[in-house]
């Protein structure tokens, strides 16, 4: 059983109360929105047993967001540390709320969160908010470390490449669909594009790999 497993029903339930979720947002496993200006944020981590690297992910996760949930499997025989006396009032002192999570998917509010003194920074608190709105869709369950995430960065770029993936183009011609494509062939960070010309762009080898890893839709039909 893996950590991913707990994403689906951990981001119904705060769905259900109303924000808007997402898995690996600036190393959160699940960060969450509400529809309020500014919104409130939401940060839950996830660990297949409640335990103190868990409760030390929630301690790192204070100064970023306005509430931090731990979710984890319940035990089989209802003796893990979600049971332990200690455990909940360390959790309850910290404002921490916790989330029980069955084997059937349902989830158990176990501990809820409670309002401490303000121990913000605003500067990563607005990076989160910011990479949770850029970002299309909810490409990546959260829970997982393995695998490259797809940050709203990365989903622009493989924009860029798929339209670079009929031939050569400037930047000029992608900048009507993808406002930030000048900047992203410049800096090139996954290199995906070399400049065949003063420019013009091309896709490199490692860019159709990537295009074969994340396939784009075909956007051909909305071009002007």
């Amino acid at each position: 059983m893996l950590e991913t497993s707990l994403y689906s029903p951990v981001k119904a339930f705060l769905e259900g109360l109303g924000f808007m979720v997402k898995g690996e947002i600036g190393g959160c496993d699940l960060l969450a929105l509400s529809a309020d200006s500014p919104p409130i944020v939401v940060i839950c981590e996830l660990k297949l047993k409640f335990n103190l690297e868990l409760v030390l992910q929630g301690v790192d996760r204070i100064a970023a967001s306005d509430e931090v949930w731990l979710a984890a499997c319940i035990s089989a025989r209802g003796k893990g540390r979600e049971s332990d006396v200690r455990y909940r009032n360390l959790c309850r002192r910290l404002g921490f709320g916790l989330l029980g999570v069955r084997t059937n998917g349902e989830v158990q509010v176990l501990l809820s969160p409670t309002a401490l003194a303000p121990r913000r920074d605003p500067r990563r608190r607005s990076k989160l908010i910011d990479e949770h709105r850029r970002r299309q869709g909810d490409p990546v369950a959260g829970g997982g470390s393995r695998a490259p995430i797809m940050t709203a960065y990365r989903q622009q770029a493989l924009a860029c490449a798929a339209a670079l993936a009929d031939g050569p183009k400037r930047p000029r011609d992608l900048k009507p669909n993808l406002p930030n494509a000048p900047k992203i062939l410049l800096h090139n960070v996954y290199r995906w594009f070399a400049r065949t010309d003063r420019g013009i762009y091309e896709l490199t080898a490692q860019g159709r790999e990537a295009l074969q890893r994340w396939p784009q839709p075909d956007r051909s039909h909305t071009a002007a």
